[in-house]
């Protein structure tokens, strides 16, 4: 018979917000944190104008990618490493640094693939507390041990918004070890306008055992392409590449990119947006007597204080209203929901149908 190696057993698979429900016409997908303007036209046009190419293998050194992407942040392109999707870079470097026997740290509400990618290694994922839930630097530091092998730290940090400061972020890396990779997952840096933060790319630079994940899901809209790219050390840069696949990504999700990430005005249209609905949304369910948590994303983390209206009922009341948000129990907040800031219909749908919920 059959076994899979020990520990692939131990995984909960990875699912994804609600997108249809049975009998409801209208749905407002506000569960997966995308971009409800959608992709830049541009970014669109690129996709299309591959059509007829795909019967030729893509670039599989992404090398006008990852000079667009240079050229755009003011980076090095010989330190970019292009994936499908962020996820699949965190893969790579579990895979890459930690297996049996290693450990793998994360904050207590971080993002679920890590302990994904962990487990898919045969390494020990290992949560540290947050304070107030946000990242604890003194939490983490205790919590490394000899078998640490990778910290991730998500920043923004999905699903509860926060971040650690620029100088909270050079402090941890000072006093982790040299030898423990520290992962700065930087998915929302787009959203993030707070004047104390940093996406982690100045650490990158000065150090060799920093590296720093972006994606095309969130403000670029691509999130069906899968695209995401990471910024490394050159030796980090060098093991990936000798592990990743040698087309890991697509021609039109690299054109796509090309394109997307070359269009400021429609990245700045989504900051404004975003930032003009999470204010009102936000406003609005603290006006319901709602907790919220101030976040750096494109997202709010909204807890229900009241027992009697639970966060799990008040899922089923809006999903019955067609509005889709993220319960919050697999990431050990069951008394909260992860709203994601959609169109001004969509917004206006939740507030009414939570309104109505809590009556």
């Amino acid at each position: 018979m059959l076994k899979a190696r020990p520990g692939i057993m131990d995984i909960a698979p990875y699912i994804g917000g609600e997108a249809h429900v049975q009998g409801v016409n209208r749905i407002h997908r506000l569960a997966s944190n995308e971009n409800p303007l959608g992709a830049s036209p541009k970014a669109i046009a690129a996709y299309e104008a591959l059509s007829g190419e795909l019967h030729r293998y893509p670039d599989g050194s992404a090398s006008e990618l990852r000079h667009a992407i240079a050229e755009v942040e003011g980076l090095d392109p010989a330190r970019i490493v292009c994936g499908a999707g962020s996820d699949e870079l965190i893969s790579l470097l579990v895979r890459a640094y930690a297996g049996p026997g290693d450990e793998v740290l994360y904050s207590a509400h971080g993002f679920l693939m890590y302990s994904i990618a962990a487990r898919s290694a045969g390494a020990t994922p290992v949560t540290a507390p947050e304070a107030d839930l946000r990242a604890d630097i003194d939490a983490f530091l205790v919590r490394v041990t000899p078998a640490t092998r990778i910290l991730f730290l998500a920043n923004p940090n999905n699903p509860t918004g926060s971040y650690l400061s620029a100088a909270a972020l050079a402090e941890l890396r000072r006093r982790l070890p040299e030898d423990v990779l520290l992962v700065i997952d930087a998915a929302y840096a787009e959203y993030a306008e707070a004047e104390d933060y940093s996406d982690g790319a100045g650490l990158v630079a000065a150090h060799d055992n920093v590296v720093m994940l972006r994606t095309f899901s969130k403000i670029h809209g691509l999130a069906a392409l899968r695209l995401g790219w990471g910024y490394c050390p050159g030796e980090v840069a060098d093991v990936l590449h000798r592990l990743r696949g040698p087309f890991n990504v697509s021609a039109p999700a690299l054109a796509a990119g090309v394109a997307a990430i070359r269009d400021a005005g429609h990245l700045e249209t989504s900051r404004r947006h975003n930032k003009q609905w999470l204010n009102w949304f936000a406003e609005e369910a603290k006006a319901m007597g709602l907790l919220v948590a101030p976040s750096l994303g494109n997202f709010l983390l909204v807890r229900f204080p009241d027992a009697a209206k639970s966060a799990e009922a008040a899922l089923e009341a809006l999903r019955a209203r067609g509005v889709l948000v993220r319960g919050m129990g697999g990431y050990g907040l069951p008394d909260s929901l992860r709203i994601t800031i959609g169109l001004e219909e969509d917004m206006q749908a939740t507030a009414d149908a939570l309104r109505e919920f809590l009556r």
